[in-house]
């Protein structure tokens, strides 16, 4: 073998042994959808050791935090991100939902309504109306609980949940009529749902009383 073929021969290998290496690589994005989330961030922070500046790393790591219902850590690792990069619609709803279960829910709101502005039609916009509608019913502002649930199953229609929880707040702002009929909205979709079977009995002897 000559000296050129046998260069040539060893760059080869290199670059199929470096593809290989590509493809062994876990992807931390992957596993957070395959609901691997210890795993998703273990990867994240092997990442951002090599990048610290990986505003992906953050996002992933920090939507697995929520997942793990672990929201301090979701809330420093939105926090980070935004240090990177101020204006991410991502780092925002981490760090709104975050606070929402730690129940910094005018915090919440400010972050949430944040989102709605940077990303009206992003993935979570769903999710996010339902949560401002929570922060909503703790804070006793029902008519506005009442818009953002409104809207959350607008965009999610078949979420029996959320339907339960339209309910409820019309329920606290006396809208007995209309949370009856979110009550059965959700009782079509799930029979058995808890919070809509007690708000649709609850509701019934109002108007009957």
């Amino acid at each position: 073998m000559s000296a050129r073929t046998a260069a040539a021969a060893l760059l080869l290998a290199g670059l199929v042994a470096s593809g290989l290496g590509a493809q062994d690589k876990p992807d931390a994005l992957e596993l957070y959808r395959a609901n691997k989330f210890a795993d998703a961030i273990k990867v994240c922070q092997q990442e951002l050791a090599v990048s610290p500046n990986n505003i992906d790393s953050y996002v992933v790591m920090g939507w697995s935090f929520l997942r793990l219902q672990q929201f301090p850590d979701a809330l420093a690792t939105g926090q980070k991100a935004m240090t990177i990069s101020p204006n991410d619609p991502r780092a925002v709803q981490i760090i709104g939902e975050a606070q929402v279960f730690l129940g910094k829910f005018s915090d919440a709101l400010t972050n949430l309504q944040s989102y709605v502005a940077l990303r009206p039609n992003g993935d979570r916009i769903g999710r996010v109306y339902w949560l401002m509608g929570e922060c909503y019913i703790r804070l006793k502002e029902f008519q506005n609980a009442d818009i953002s649930l409104s809207t959350a199953v607008y965009y999610e229609q078949n979420n029996a949940l959320w339907w339960a929880r339209l309910g409820y707040a019309r329920e606290l702002a006396n809208d007995l009529k209309w949370a009856s009929d979110a009550y059965s909205r959700a009782l079509k979709l799930d029979p058995g749902q808890p919070d809509a079977l007690r708000g649709k009995d609850s509701v019934g002897k109002k108007l009957k009383g």
